[in-house]
């Protein structure tokens, strides 16, 4: 990274400390610790920031009302059925604005391979950087640490070569 860039990082890290959130950080070669969080699963189960820890994965915050969400689903599950046998995960939160059932009837007809939580209160969303557009796409490293954010569609292409990257990182 050069001097001017690593500046500009340094500027924008001091400003998402000041303000909380971690859309200052995309683009920044320093990586974020994932924020702790639970997540309630559509089965009522649910899983940890911890719980990421081990595998590259992929946090998706979406709604079924949102058209490039939508859009983008199958490109999500397709990466996802590409790597998930290679240490790589997803785990798509639907925003709290989002009806449970519409969720579950998207995730049953749609048939997601991964795991689908919903954000009843906004807390999830609040603690990964106030998230309020859909989708917002997180790839978080196996150590945790949040590696590249999206807001908007990812470009699958470029995803697929971090992921590898990551992946290959021990």
């Amino acid at each position: 990274m050069s001097s001017v860039s690593s500046a500009v990082c340094r500027i924008a890290l001091a400003s998402v400390l000041a303000l909380g959130t971690l859309a200052g950080l995309a683009g920044c070669g320093g990586a974020q610790r994932a924020p702790e969080s639970t997540f309630v699963l559509l089965d009522g189960s649910k899983k940890t920031t911890a719980d990421l820890k081990g595998k590259v994965t992929l946090v998706n915050f979406w709604a079924t009302s949102c058209v490039t969400c939508v859009a983008e689903m199958p490109k999500i599950i397709s990466t996802y059925n590409k790597y998930q046998g290679r240490g790589y995960d997803t785990l798509a939160v639907a925003m709290s604005y989002d009806p449970p059932s519409y969720v579950v009837n998207y995730v049953e007809t749609r048939k997601l391979p991964f795991k689908v939580a919903i954000d009843n209160t906004g807390a999830v969303a609040k603690a990964w950087g106030d998230v309020q557009l859909t989708p917002t796409t997180y790839v978080v490293n196996k150590r945790g640490e949040i590696v590249k954010q999206y807001v908007g569609e990812p470009d699958f292409a470029a995803l697929h070569q971090l992921i590898e990257k990551l992946l290959a990182e021990t």
